[in-house]
Order: structure tokens, then C-alpha cells, then sequence
């Protein structure tokens, strides 16, 4: 999303997820469904993985 300077209804309209989500799903403590994860990332064609980091 930051990458390529897309808003949070941008990201939305591409993967069907309703904004809320998007907004909670950005959120550290947040847990979203794979099904979420999967929809976002088939939506950005990007690997679900790019979707984790990992703060070491």
C-alpha cells in the first residue's frame, strides 16, 4: 500500500475489503482472518507473505 501511494478506499476498491477492515488490518494489534489476508493480496497482486513483517 505505501509502496505505491494507495489510500485505504483505494486498497479497498481493488480487494473488496471494506475500508474498516483495511484501517484495522494496518494495525499492530489487530489479527485479521487469512481469508482478509488472501482477499488483500490476490486484490494488490502481491504473495500473502509481503503482507507479514516480522520486527526483530
Amino acid at each position: 500500500m505505501f509502496e505505491h501511494e494507495l489510500s485505504v478506499r483505494q486498497v479497498s476498491v481493488l480487494t473488496g475489503v471494506p475500508p474498516s477492515t483495511i484501517e484495522k488490518t494496518m494495525r499492530e494489534d489487530s489479527n485479521p482472518t487469512i481469508r482478509t489476508l488472501h482477499k488483500i493480496s490476490k486484490g494488490l497482486k502481491i504473495p500473502i507473505t509481503d503482507l507479514f513483517s516480522v520486527d526483530d
